[in-house]
């Protein structure tokens, strides 16, 4: 006996038993009968679907030229700097560019793939402008600092650039709520965050406007070692119009967790494993930050490389969930990162102590410490990663569990069960258990002479 089908209520995968005789089929193989009670929403829009246009393919991919280029641009202009005798002022220096740079590698590549392939969905070109604006901020970062700090006067329109300079950074900051209202379906979860949406965005457009054109004074020395960020780098109106921006972009971010939040609580079905792709980026994105923040508060170098781990979850996380890729390994992932992130501490414990204990007896330079340390490791390995692992499920991945211990049991009274009816009874109450189809049938053909009707059993569960 064969059974094949996903584990999870109402996923979209057909269930087969093959025994000669007999066979369970799902009702519907493609699509996902609800419940009537039970309210039914949208998973695909239209944005997603179509074949790519090649205009669509030929602009993804070349604004993704174009953000390279402009990373290119940056070291090129940190040589001028560094020749013009101010190498403090340069731009990628190894305590902040890791972070920045993986920021704009992630987000380009995720989106001009996500554009080029759903060209009509929103949040693939938004990925592709985030980083725009920010390779764009990088180059103009370093424009500044040549034309207005290091050689005063010596580039056009450099303090017009250092207007502009601020602006980019909100937009990129305000493209992130955008991207997270977005995701993963191309449109806002209800009609009220569209309007949302739609406000938000000319709220946004007034302010990045009145912040490249208030009047007031600006200090390219501050801005150039602090960054456009600091209030402090402005004066007058221009102070205000910047401050004002920082807010609407910081709103329109945390507007975007919120229609997350409503959005994992509508969904169902398929749009529901979509949006765990990005609740786990949510999670990981906050421990990252948390860890960058204690690292870089005790000084340590790793926090660079924390940050930039921490500016890929969410374009990786948007990217799967809208490609839909391996949603429903999900679970699964979870599951045995847990379980070889435990099983690697467990065995590193493990062979501490064995290298500790042993190196008392026979003394710390001896070889076969190391050599017995290994071997109790690696024999350790197998039943640590199996008890490991069980535990891991029985915590976090309970639906896993119980299906295997389900099924097990089925497996013990098959071999003892000859009434066709318990059988019957008996076998569709464990697809429901571990599977749970919305709909599952049983159809039963008895060996009878040709012409004659067989006889079907059924099942439903609704």
């Amino acid at each position: 006996m064969e059974l094949k089908g996903g584990v999870g209520r109402n996923d979209p995968v057909p269930l087969t038993c093959q025994d000669g005789n007999a066979s369970i089929a799902r009702a519907e193989e493609q699509t996902v009968s609800l419940p009537a009670r039970t309210r039914t929403m949208a998973v695909a829009s239209a944005a997603g679907l179509g074949r790519p246009r090649r205009w669509a393919v030929g602009l993804a991919w070349g604004l993704w030229a174009l953000a390279m280029l402009g990373l290119a641009v940056v070291p090129w202009m940190d040589r001028l700097i560094i020749r013009a005798g101010r190498p403090d002022l340069a731009a990628f220096v190894p305590g902040s560019v890791v972070g920045p740079v993986v920021a704009v590698l992630s987000a380009t590549m995720v989106g001009a793939v996500l554009a080029s392939r759903r060209p009509r969905h929103p949040v693939g070109w938004l990925l592709l402008g985030c980083a725009l604006s920010l390779t764009a901020s990088g180059v103009i970062s370093s424009y500044v600092t040549y034309g207005l700090v290091v050689r005063p006067g010596a580039l056009p329109a450099a303090n017009l650039s250092a207007r502009v300079y601020g602006p980019l950074i909100y937009l990129s900051l305000a493209i992130i709520g955008f991207i997270l209202l977005l995701t993963p379906t191309g449109s806002p979860p209800t009609r009220r965050w569209r309007w949302w949406g739609r406000v938000s965005a000319g709220a946004l457009a007034v302010v990045l406007v009145s912040a490249m054109v208030a009047p007031g004074s600006l200090d390219p020395v501050r801005m150039s070692v602090r960054g456009p960020l600091d209030p402090l780098c402005y004066g007058g109106a221009l102070r205000a119009a910047n401050v004002l921006a920082q807010a609407v972009a910081v709103l329109i971010i945390l507007a975007g967790g919120g229609s997350l939040v409503v959005r994992y609580r509508r969904a169902r079905g398929l749009e529901r494993l979509q949006l765990r792709w990005v609740t786990l980026a949510a999670a990981l994105t906050g421990v990252a930050y948390l860890a960058y923040a204690v690292l870089l508060a005790l000084g340590s170098r790793l926090a660079d490389w924390i940050s930039a781990g921490a500016t890929t979850f969410l374009p990786l996380a948007a990217g799967a969930a809208i490609l839909r890729y391996r949603l429903y390994d999900l679970d699964r992932i979870v599951s045995r990162t847990l379980a070889y992130g435990l099983l690697t501490v467990l065995l590193g414990l493990g062979y501490a102590a064995v290298v500790l204990g042993l190196g008392r007896l026979l003394g710390q330079d001896s070889s076969l410490v190391v050599a017995a340390a290994t071997l109790a490791v690696a024999a350790a390995f197998q039943p640590a990663r199996r008890r490991v692992q069980g535990a891991v499920d029985r915590r976090f991945n309970r639906r896993r569990h119980d299906a295997a211990r389900i099924i097990e049991g089925f497996g013990a009274r098959l071999r003892d069960q000859v009434d066709l009816d318990t059988l019957t009874a008996d076998l569709l109450a464990v697809v429901d258990q571990s599977m749970q189809p919305t709909q599952a049938s049983l159809w039963l053909r008895p060996q009878a002479p040709s012409g004659t009707a067989g006889v079907t059993l059924a099942q439903q569960r609704t």
